[in-house]
């Protein structure tokens, strides 16, 4: 019943309680997981907005080249068919995750993660279990 500054005029400090924070595009809360299947389906469709987005920008050049008759520069051409590849890249290892933190860990994971080299020693390494980048546009 006592506000945040009458609690710290006696000393009083709120402390958060990090071990209940919970993804909530993953679970529903704390240890309590989304369906595997339907978060696949989710990021799956999300994986073909993303494609669709990034293809938008160059879509003009398609159309002009429909209108005009002169080819789609081939830096280009690459590109479009590199995102359309890539989208169906990710779309399968999205399926292929075992479970919903495997799933969390190919799309938000750290780029670099600790590993142990022969010697024992603490390295950073590049995340195997990352999804496949999105290609640059030219």
């Amino acid at each position: 019943m006592t506000t945040l500054e009458e609690k710290q005029a006696i000393g009083i400090v709120e402390i958060s309680d990090t071990s209940q924070f919970w993804d909530q595009r993953f679970y529903w809360s704390v240890g309590n997981p989304k369906d595997l299947d339907d978060l696949k389906t989710q990021w799956k469709q999300t994986q073909n907005e993303i494609a669709a987005e990034l293809l938008a920008a160059s879509d003009w050049r398609v159309i002009k080249a429909r209108e005009t008759g002169v080819a789609i520069p081939l830096p280009w051409f690459n590109y479009r068919r590199d995102v359309r590849t890539t989208c169906n890249t990710r779309q399968a290892e999205i399926d292929n995750c075992a479970d919903v933190e495997a799933l969390k860990e190919l799309l938000f994971g750290s780029a670099q993660i600790e590993s142990t080299d022969d010697d024992g020693n603490t390295v950073m390494i590049n995340n195997p279990n990352l999804a496949t980048e999105w290609p640059e546009s030219p």
